[in-house]
């Protein structure tokens, strides 16, 4: 299938997935900083920003977002790239490490760490914020103006908004509302935990402490599920932190991608 994609700089590649309802313009506040040393390529995960749903028919499963990953992995001929991902794309950032199909893994509030409630209450949210992402754009781009209503509006996303500029958040806020891979990932999400243990793949993962989406209860679950994985906390920043401190962002994942690739086959 036709995954877009940006792809910037040059070295080692790094693929950057997003969370669900984002779109590859999520990287953009830190894609300038690791394109100085990566081949960075950001993807619209299909059914997101402008890449199309997955043929009809086929269910959103971590099976097939891994099987897309590879496939195009192989398109934009890259073997075994380092990777990161945040929320749904740590997720599917962890679970390609799991299946060896990359030589890294960066997760920034991956999925996947829930239980029962705290799944219920990350899935009311974000169709909450889907629903207000609805309003009119006259109405919405006027209500961004406001930095106090932008907090309102996008704080449950992010650390920071007021940092964000107004263009930004209103190509995000149309990016949630009108995927067609919103509801199918989020219904398909209810069955998945991150089972995996990433053997032999160099694994970090970072947590804002104002993450209000994946709270930081599951940070704790992360750890003990993954001991030798690399921790970082992100200060002040929130479930989609790249907007938040960029500087951060980009420290932790070119720390995070900073080993040999492995030139070996995928498994």
């Amino acid at each position: 299938m036709d995954i877009v994609f940006e792809r910037r700089g040059s070295g080692a590649p790094l693929v950057l997935l997003h969370g669900i309802g984002h779109r590859w313009q999520a990287w953009e506040p830190v894609l300038d900083r690791l394109a100085a040393e990566r081949d960075v390529i950001a993807v619209d995960l299909p059914g997101f920003g402008l890449s199309p749903p997955l043929p009809e028919g086929t269910p959103y499963t971590l099976d097939a977002a891994v099987e897309a990953l590879a496939a195009t992995f192989a398109d934009l001929g890259v073997e075994r790239p380092h990777i990161a991902g945040n929320s749904l794309g740590g997720l599917f950032a962890l679970e390609a490490a799991d299946r060896g199909l990359v030589s890294s893994a960066t997760a920034l509030s991956p999925a996947g760490f829930f239980n029962a409630a705290e799944l219920r209450y990350a899935m009311a949210v974000l169709r909450a914020s889907r629903l207000g992402a609805g309003v009119p754009g006259l109405v919405l781009n006027q209500l961004a103006r406001s930095p106090r209503r932008r907090a309102a509006m996008f704080g449950l996303l992010y650390g920071r908004p007021d940092l964000l500029d107004v263009k930004s958040l209103l190509g995000d806020a149309k990016a949630f509302r009108t995927a067609p891979g919103f509801e199918p990932t989020l219904r398909a999400g209810r069955k998945v935990r991150f089972l995996g243990e990433c053997a032999d793949v160099p694994v970090t993962i970072a947590w804002g402490t104002k993450d209000r989406v994946l709270r930081t209860s599951q940070a704790v679950r992360a750890q003990r599920r993954l001991p030798h994985a690399r921790f970082v906390w992100m200060e002040g920043c929130g479930h989609v932190p790249m907007g938040d401190d960029p500087d951060l962002v980009a420290k932790v994942l070119l720390e995070g991608s900073a080993h040999p690739l492995h030139q070996d086959a995928a498994a």
